[in-house]
């Protein structure tokens, strides 16, 4: 068989043409074809090998489980084979005896077998749900496990939507295949093999009917499973691509607005989603191909057992029971068997998005250091950092923060403040020099111990589906409540707090109270609290707060904040007016470095943010 893929666009926003050679076996090659290969801006894939290393271990992990599956399939299965063989000893005894034929006895043994396979049914689906949700959660755990060991920039690099794709669509994926692709399958292998036992020990003539269409199907599925697997992976890459695109344009629409891309975006949309459509009607011509071949399954071995039986009965080689038997086992068989590759199909995409899920596990080693800090100064050597290539935002800057030192940096809109935050944050790692926290590159660290040193709080806060209590403790979920409540103190939330109906117990987020801008943003610094990070970076941290309120709360977090090292990304100079030292960035290098009396002094370009600042109130 002949087969196309989806083209080689020869860039990125190019629309895919419709004429292109066939897939390669290799699945390095097929993700290059298109565009996908690993880049140091995405998380990788995993192997095949990997996959399948990681799937055996679930499943020996869960044997138990499985052993218990099989079992009570094997007894649906073998209710199932008792009508079949009563009604062919019923047309047995209607041939010899027609007069003496006793139907309600036939009758009874029919309908005892169905209850019974009804029960065995049900209590096989049970435990196959429950086997596919421990082995769910296994998956999750891990992957979550994994996530959080991560340096928080081998993530954020990889852009939001890859993130979002991978832990809800892949996530959905997988939960299909686990919970009903992998016990299904279990369950149809039971079954055919139950029944083709029951052919060869009651109709052995007929086993070649049964087994007539397999050679087909075989060659098919083989063919099939050549190129679904790889196609599948680089089917779920670029949906993913797509789903960047868009939350990407979603977050940075005023941007976009105000630069005139919409055209740029629309055209690199376009491009995205026919690339996704490609591989969509790719791995939909492949099921198109090999479907009807499975199909015809369920015709052949009736067909040729209808045959078989006809010429075995006038020979008088078979009894009307055999033939009936033989025959209702061989339209009994095709459904496991179409049932068995329906659902492998469906595996597929699971196998596929849990590659990408599992890709999280092969992250170099070289982007986890677990450099642990020997002290609490903050330096950057020559840093350089550029969210594109030859566009630097900051350049070549250098600094010493000392422990306890309260720091603002200011500077006009777009000179690199809030990346020269995140970087202090160990969100990003700067792409030339390095940012060290007690001489370990804060970029490097894990996720948990990264945030036990340095935390990072912006106007962007979220309120999680929970109560108020689970809300805070993510930070320390040992807390206890007199530290919760110590916590909303010192960020003035304790007054609104307490006026819940059911205090720090009350469901807030989505379904439940709506908390206001101002109310979720000191959630986000009341979880700061209890984190008790040495060092701290309030990136307009109180920007949803009046100017009154903001003052009031910066004076009440004076006392939380004392003997910490605080950096604040000072868009209100009242934050610069009351700290040690303020850093100047001017078109990504700082300009000017000292305190506020300093600064003043020197009659630069903070005298002029200052003097520009005091007229304006």
């Amino acid at each position: 068989m002949k087969w196309n893929k989806p083209p080689r666009p020869t860039d990125e926003n190019s629309l895919p043409s419709t004429a292109y050679p066939a897939p390669p076996k290799d699945t390095t090659r097929l993700e290059k074809g298109f565009g996908l290969e690993k880049s140091a801006n995405r998380l990788p894939i995993a192997s095949e090998a990997t996959v399948n290393s990681h799937m055996w271990n679930l499943l020996w992990s869960h044997k138990r489980g499985f052993l218990w599956v099989a079992i009570l399939q094997l007894l649906t299965t073998s209710a199932a084979l008792i009508p079949p063989r009563a009604f062919g000893g019923l047309l047995e005894e209607l041939k010899n005896r027609p007069d003496a034929t006793q139907v309600k006895n036939t009758v009874y043994i029919v309908i005892a077998a169905l209850l019974l396979q009804s029960i065995f049914v049900y209590f096989t689906k049970v435990r196959a749900s429950i086997l596919g949700e421990f082995v769910l959660s296994a998956l999750r755990e891990r992957f979550v496990t994994r996530v959080i060991e991560l340096p928080p920039n081998v993530v954020e690099r990889a852009g939001a939507g890859e993130l979002l794709t991978r832990t809800t669509t892949d996530i959905d994926h997988i939960t299909w295949a686990v919970r009903d692709a992998v016990p299904v399958i279990t369950i149809c292998l039971v079954s055919i093999f139950g029944i083709s036992t029951a052919i060869a020990l009651t109709a052995p003539l007929f086993l070649a009917a049964v087994f007539i269409g397999i050679p087909f199907v075989f060659a098919a599925t083989r063919w099939y499973l050549r190129r679904s697997p790889q196609a599948y992976r680089v089917e779920s890459s670029s949906y993913a691509i797509v789903n960047s695109v868009l939350v990407e344009t979603a977050e940075s629409g005023r941007t976009i607005d105000a630069l005139r891309l919409g055209e740029q975006r629309i055209n690199r949309t376009d491009a995205s989603i026919s690339r996704w459509v490609e591989w969509e009607r790719y791995t939909l011509r492949l099921r198109s191909r090999w479907f009807p071949v499975v199909e015809i399954n369920y015709i052949l071995p009736v067909s040729a057992a209808l045959m078989m039986g006809a010429y075995f009965y006038n020979r008088d080689m078979a009894s009307i029971a055999t033939i009936t038997a033989g025959i209702l086992y061989a339209q009994m068989l095709a459904g496991p068997i179409e049932a068995m590759l329906w659902w492998i199909d469906e595996l597929q995409t699971g196998k596929a998005s849990l590659s990408r899920l599992l890709g999280i596990h092969e992250v170099e080693d070289r982007e986890i250091r677990e450099g642990a800090p020997a002290g609490r100064d903050i330096a950057g050597e020559k840093v350089r950092y550029g969210y594109r290539s030859g566009k630097d935002v900051l350049k070549d800057i250098s600094f010493m923060i000392e422990p306890g030192t309260k720091l603002a940096i200011v500077g006009p809109s777009g000179a690199g403040k809030s990346t020269l935050g995140r970087l202090l944050a160990g969100v990003q790692p700067p792409n030339q020099g390095r940012i060290t926290v007690g001489g370990a590159e804060i970029g490097y660290m894990p996720i948990e111990k990264a945030r036990t040193e340095v935390a990072l709080v912006t106007q962007e806060h979220h309120v999680f589906v929970g109560t108020l209590r689970d809300n805070i403790t993510l930070a320390k979920p040992d807390a206890t409540d007199e530290e919760v409540w110590q916590a909303l103190r010192a960020v003035d939330a304790e007054p609104w707090a307490k006026e819940l109906e059911k205090g720090l117990e009350t469901v807030v987020g989505s379904g439940g109270v709506r908390l206001l801008p101002a109310q979720a943003q000191q959630l986000a610094l009341s979880r700061l609290v209890l984190a008790d990070p040495h060092t701290l970076i309030l990136d307009e941290a109180t920007s949803l707060l009046d100017q009154q309120a903001a003052k009031h709360l910066e004076a009440s977090l004076g006392a939380v904040l004392a003997g910490r090292t605080v950096i604040a990304i000072a868009h209100r100079l009242q934050t610069a007016h009351d700290a040690d030292l303020i850093a100047v960035i001017e078109d990504g290098v700082i300009s000017e470095w000292g305190s506020h009396d300093q600064l003043l002094k020197a009659n630069g370009a903070y005298a002029k943010l200052w003097s520009s600042w005091r007229d304006e109130i």
